[in-house]
């Protein structure tokens, strides 16, 4: 197999497996990743199947619960596919649902395009790229049946573990004037709260948020206007099974909602 057949050949077996609900135990070696961008080579040819404008950014791993989760050592990016999202209240099937969690997020919008640069970007010029904050949820899952021994390379050709996700309505509040790092969104689940907290999002979403920027940037990618980035749970993944509804309520920046069937 030539070099150039390996992203494609290990995209198309990852996209089948999604598609099908089923799992693997990993890659044939000869398409196997091993290393950060040949995974994320895989994981760009995953938006090829998709008849729609690429929805937005996933960051998987910006807490430390997180990344225990899925046994890795920091935060990874992934790809929000159109036909991923679902309704604000909508049902998330847990059909071929391994992980089995669900996590409240921060979520932007971008209003103007960032692209590539050899400088990093900075906080401040992120933020004032942003359009809208909206509350959001996420669903993780995997396509291998081991997610935690998959390794890094692996689980990024795997979009980072990107499976459903759930945007809230854009906040009305002035989000701008906030301290994010001490939020402290409220999460309903089978009659229990949780309380979750900013600072476990990479200790600030804002810092995650231009994280995925800059991580995009590395890569030649641009962050468009109108994308959505979800900057990653600021609670331990909560379990999550057939039946249950989770509401993360934002206070006034929004609530957001999700059943699970």
């Amino acid at each position: 197999m030539r070099a150039t057949d390996q992203p494609a050949g290990a995209s198309a077996i990852l996209r089948s497996h999604w598609q099908q609900g089923s799992k693997l135990a990993e890659l044939p070696p000869e398409l196997r990743p091993h290393d950060r961008a040949a995974g994320y080579a895989i994981q760009a040819g995953l938006e090829n199947h998709s008849d729609k404008p690429l929805f937005g950014w996933k960051i998987a791993a910006t807490s430390e619960a997180g990344q225990r989760h899925i046994n890795v050592a920091g935060p990874m990016a992934g790809r929000i596919l159109a036909e991923t999202v679902l309704p604000v209240g909508g049902a998330a099937s847990m059909a071929g649902n391994a992980m089995r969690v669900a996590e409240p997020e921060f979520a932007f919008r971008l209003g103007v395009d960032l692209p590539p640069r050899p400088t990093p970007y900075d906080v401040a010029e992120v933020l004032a790229a942003v359009a809208t904050l909206h509350p959001a949820i996420e669903i993780p899952d995997s396509r291998f049946a081991d997610f935690v021994s998959a390794g890094e390379a692996q689980l990024i050709a795997d979009n980072a573990c990107a499976h459903l996700f759930v945007l809230g309505e854009p906040t009305t509040a002035d989000w701008r004037s906030r301290d994010l790092i001490e939020e402290r969104p409220r999460i309903s689940l089978r009659g229990e709260t949780f309380i979750g907290h900013g600072r476990n999002v990479l200790g600030d979403p804002r810092v995650a948020l231009a994280w995925l920027v800059n991580e995009l940037r590395q890569l030649g990618i641009p962050a468009r206007a109108g994308q959505v980035v979800t900057t990653g749970t600021c609670h331990p993944p909560l379990p999550i099974d057939s039946g249950d509804v989770m509401e993360a309520d934002f206070g006034d920046l929004g609530r957001v909602s999700v059943q699970f069937e």
